[in-house]
């Protein structure tokens, strides 16, 4: 008889949680997940060679890829889609996939996540150069898995996001991350804890490599795209803070709306053509253009 992977053990804690009452039934559902941050935080030397790979890849002009089935594929979209508005980042350089196609994102597909043959053709596109990630609670999705080795044959960087120790897409990829989250408060439900977990690690990577890209000037936020009037705000607040005295609503609109290109226009005393020259020489990192070389 095959093991069960511990994301579908049964936790003896919660044997009981149908007989609570409301307050203590709330309690336990958010106390469950104190221990996806335990796992992701024991898995930071992993995260931090994600990190690189990811940031490598996107400075070299290649790609990011996230592949999941289920819970997993739509924390994939979800973290791809979230980097262009908040870092600016080209959308078409980070991508999240999921079993089934978009149409899963909000229904499951029956058997997408058994599909091996759909998961090798997800990752068609992939070349060298690019990173994949795969993600699987219990490291066993057949679609997640057959997208992994597909990206390594195809000469991409490969990065493995499991929740089970020994997780068998840890170690087809070439970087294997394990938050090893044990059973769920729900026996299965790997939406819990093995989800959270799931979403910190991805949040680590991706806001990690943002900033190993200089998308961000300290912990500001300078490559944001002002798609809302919040938005907006923040990117007035930012030129304001960081470019001095000059009126920050008229810099943004000199600089085409860009908060980096407006505060070294402030700072430097140039115009957008010259801000734009010394921030691309600088690999678009603000703090070499207004702090020196650092």
């Amino acid at each position: 008889m095959t093991e069960l992977p511990s994301t579908e053990a049964l936790d003896p804690a919660t044997a009981e949680i149908d007989k609570l009452d409301d307050g203590a039934l709330a309690r336990m559902l958010v106390e469950a997940h104190r221990g996806a941050v335990d796992a992701a935080l024991a898995a930071s030397p992993a995260i931090a060679r994600a990190t690189a790979l990811v940031a490598e890849a996107i400075e070299s002009g290649g790609r990011v890829v996230l592949i999941g089935a289920g819970t997993s594929g739509r924390l994939a979209v979800l973290d791809a889609a979230e980097l262009p508005p908040t870092f600016g980042v080209d959308p078409a350089l980070v991508e999240g996939r999921i079993a089934g196609g978009d149409s899963a994102l909000r229904r499951a597909i029956e058997g997408a996540e058994d599909d091996g043959a759909a998961g090798m053709r997800a990752v068609d596109d992939v070349r060298a150069g690019d990173v994949v990630i795969g993600i699987s609670a219990s490291g066993g999705a057949p679609f997640v898995r057959a997208a992994v080795r597909a990206a390594r044959e195809r000469g991409a960087r490969t990065i493995g996001i499991v929740n089970v120790p020994g997780g068998a897409l840890a170690a087809d990829a070439e970087v294997g991350i394990i938050a090893a989250t044990g059973a769920e408060p729900i026996q299965g439900s790997t939406r819990m804890r093995a989800g959270t977990a799931q979403k910190i690690v991805l949040n680590a990577i991706s806001t990690g490599a943002m900033i190993r890209l200089g998308k961000t000037y300290g912990n500001r936020m300078v490559d944001l795209v002002a798609t809302n009037a919040k938005l907006r705000a923040r990117s007035e607040r930012l030129v304001r803070e960081l470019g001095g005295d000059a009126d920050p609503r008229a810099l943004l609109d000199a600089a085409g709306g860009s908060v980096k290109i407006a505060v070294v226009m402030a700072r430097r005393a140039v115009d957008r053509a010259e801000a734009e020259r010394l921030l691309d020489t600088a690999g678009g990192r603000l703090s070499r253009v207004i702090d020196g070389p650092g």
